[in-house]
């Protein structure tokens, strides 16, 4: 049906066709079933495989209902019950796969794992059906999976093959869409977590991706430190115990260039929601080719430094380098198909132990950490639509929110009747706690005294001040009467516009960038009426005539003055250049207003000559180093922007500039750090902060008749930041 080999050079599939296979495979084997699970963004169809023996999907419902009895141990009332779940339960496992549809071995790794599992006698296979019920996605976005494939099919045997798409291969959020594991924000990720996490609770959950090609031929956990804090410590020891266990298969095999303990950590929950549910989560990472084409890497030109370790030399977590060569989609997709066998192979020999270590961190989770506070208190009188936002993230993944029956006081503060509560004694505490609480990341340096060491993501993810809510924890028990788990109600975003509002149009990149993507989910999601202007749109000028506001997302200025380089067919190479920059000059001198978010406030800086000094240009990390992080934002509440926003509220900082006005008759000073630098961090990580005490982080600048506003941080970060999202929109109603 795919007409080729998977694996081999330069084929690939759309997602139609792999669906066509995958459903006749369904068809055509009594071990698989095919189920469609929802729609996707763009309206595919969104799909996962169920494969284990004939007689278990049989009594798919039974095996379901012991897993989620082992899941949340309250429910298993006498030690018989409990008995018969450990023994006649199964190890539920879940691999995903292709999230990131550029890494195209992910396309293909699940069709012949999943022909192996419907076709192969072996005795090690009919163990793995016997003890284990698999669910395989065999792509978290299949979007994407249609758009890489049709770019590669037109670009192959020119200049540009082996490139990326010249847009989001997920149509909001791009490469982003495995850091949405705790915000939800997007079809796909609701899909999974609804109709299998939190339906199946798997034990284990492997996430097969693709790397950069110039390291390692595959990554697998243990993970770097830092680990999250609120991991239970059994699941960090399982995930070093299955991860170490399939490099040891794999170079059994003969596979070298295995790296463990290397390149990435386990601190953000943004990747990993499992890990806050009981199960392990195994990220696969191989080398990845030219998409579907091969390339070559000399042994010489393997990265000589990696984090972790060292590509050209044997260590205890490198144990065999690989020599260097060609390396094709084969490669790739027997790398990913080998590790998720020997996965697999892992869960079925050890059930028992999957099983009752599964139930061990429930009972932990129910009975609580004595270093714990006992709960969350979430007063109602709040932002109705952060609240509801923010309570339905929790009730999303698992968490149980029950509402105080009268008024009591808990740490020395008065909490009135209907106040929510959010008790740590339940099994997904831990998800809570993490999204509640502020982090700390630790001071981590590559050698004492040295520059920063970076983490693999951000350092902060604390919702109450991404969406400008209180919440307080409690540290002993409440007296006080609370309800059975209550439901929140749902969350319903108000357009912040008038239909007859601003003709706004918002930057589109050919060099593809993610903030972009954000900013169109956070207008599409708040009817915000927009229009996507592209490079030639804006090198054409006459700008003033079609739009009143242009929103620049965060991106560099080299990415919006050059854009992709000349091998790509046009209309795509080049970015606005020059004459673009000129162009936006003229649109605001003629009374337009340019929002520029995050880097590409630099962009505008240089290319429209302001009056503004950034103060963080060219400064190296170990002079100031903020990797995602959420610093208070002083805010001037008389000012337009300001408008219904209070005096402070945490705002994401992420590589974005720091101001100081060089001429204050045209720029004004929205939004300032605070001057004081020991009150800058709220959450994360922040080395040297007093680069920017007092230093302005949102500005008006005054530019003929129109102005710039220039963001020093992401208002719309990642979907999340409801408190900052006002100071965008009040900037598209104009003055």
């Amino acid at each position: 049906m795919l007409r080729f080999d998977p694996g081999e050079d330069r084929k690939l599939a759309e997602w139609p066709v792999l669906v066509r296979y995958f459903e006749a495979l369904a068809r055509a084997s009594d071990r698989v079933t095919y189920r469609e699970l929802g729609k996707t963004t763009l309206g595919a169809p969104f799909g996962a495989l169920v494969i284990s023996s004939p007689q278990n999907l049989r009594q798919l419902d039974r095996y379901r209902q012991f897993n989620a009895r082992l899941a949340d141990p309250r429910t298993l009332r006498t030690m018989r019950a409990t008995q018969e779940a450990l023994r006649d339960g199964k190890t539920v496992v879940l691999i995903t796969s292709s999230i990131h549809s550029t890494e195209v071995g992910g396309h293909l790794a699940p069709v012949v794992l999943a022909h192996r599992l419907a076709t192969d006698t072996s005795a090690t296979t009919r163990a793995i059906l016997d003890n284990v019920i698999l669910w395989l996605v065999p792509s978290l976005n299949p979007d994407g999976v249609t758009i890489v494939t049709k770019w590669y099919n037109r670009t192959l045997g020119t200049p540009a093959e082996g490139s990326s798409p010249p847009e989001l291969y997920h149509h909001y959020v791009g490469h982003d869409n495995n850091r949405d594991w705790y915000a939800f924000t997007q079809a796909e990720t609701r899909i999974t977590v609804d109709s299998l996490h939190n339906v199946w609770h798997p034990q284990i959950v492997h996430d097969i991706h693709q790397m950069g090609s110039e390291g390692a031929r595959l990554f697998l956990p243990p993970y770097l430190d830092p680990i999250e804090p609120n991991v239970d410590p059994l699941l960090v020891d399982g995930v070093n115990a299955l991860g170490t266990a399939m490099a040891w298969e794999l170079a059994g095999q003969g596979k070298t260039g295995i790296s463990v303990n290397a390149t990435y950590d386990a601190f953000t929950p943004a990747r990993a929601y499992q890990h806050y549910h009981g199960g392990v989560r195994i990220l696969s990472e191989t080398a990845s080719g030219r998409l579907a084409s091969p390339t070559d890497v000399p042994f010489d030109r393997l990265q000589a430094r990696a984090r972790g370790f060292d590509p050209r030399e044997r260590s205890w977590n490198f144990s065999s380098p690989w020599r260097g060569g060609r390396w094709t989609l084969r490669d790739i997709v027997s790398y990913q198909t080998d590790g998720a066998y020997a996965l697999l192979d892992n869960a079925a020999k050890y059930r028992e132990r999957w099983l009752a270590n599964f139930l061990t961190i429930g009972w932990r989770a129910v009975l609580g950490w004595r270093e714990w506070p006992y709960a969350y208190v979430i007063p109602a009188r709040q932002d109705s639509v952060a609240l509801s936002a923010m309570l339905g993230i929790l009730h999303r993944g698992g968490v149980e929110i029950r509402t105080a029956g009268q008024a009591f006081s808990a740490g020395g503060q008065r909490h009135a009747a209907g106040t929510y509560v959010i008790v740590l004694r339940q099994p997904y505490a831990s998800f809570a706690k993490t999204l509640l609480e502020v982090q700390r990341y630790p001071d981590r340096r590559l050698y004492p005294g040295g520059p920063p060491e970076r983490p693999y993501d951000v350092t902060a993810h604390t919702l109450p001040l991404l969406m400008g809510l209180n919440a307080v924890a409690v540290q002993d028990s409440l007296r006080v009467p609370l309800s059975a788990p209550v439901v929140p109600r749902a969350f319903t975003p108000a357009p912040p516009l008038a239909t007859a509002g601003p003709r706004v149009g918002l930057y589109k990149s050919y060099d593809a960038a993610m903030d972009e993507g954000w900013t169109r989910w956070v207008f599409d999601t708040w009817k915000v009426p927009y229009t996507s202007v592209v490079d030639s749109t804006i090198r054409a000028g006459g700008l003033r005539e079609h739009y009143d506001v242009i929103v620049l997302p965060d991106q560099s200025p080299r990415e919006i003055l050059d854009g992709l380089p000349s091998r790509y067919p046009a209309p795509y190479a080049g970015g606005i250049g020059e004459e673009g920059g000129e162009s936006l000059r003229r649109f605001v001198m003629g009374g337009g207003t340019l929002v520029a978010l995050n880097d590409a406030s630099r962009f505008a800086v240089q290319a429209l000559l302001l009056p503004v000094r950034n103060v963080l240009e060219a400064v190296p990390d170990e002079d100031f180093y903020a990797p995602g992080s959420l610093f208070r934002l002083e805010l001037d509440t008389a000012h337009a922007i300001a408008r219904g926003v209070p005096r402070e509220v945490a705002a994401w900082f992420q590589g974005g500039p720091a101001f100081e006005v060089l001429d204050s008759s045209a720029a004004r000073v929205v939004a300032r750090w605070p001057s004081d630098p020991t009150r800058i961090l709220q959450s994360g990580w922040v080395l040297h902060p007093e680069r920017i005490a007092g230093k302005g982080a949102l500005l008006e600048v005054q530019l003929g008749t129109g102005r710039v506003i220039l963001f020093g941080f992401r208002p719309q970060y990642r979907g999340q930041s409801l408190a900052t999202y006002p100071l965008l929109f009040n900037t598209l109603r104009g003055r």
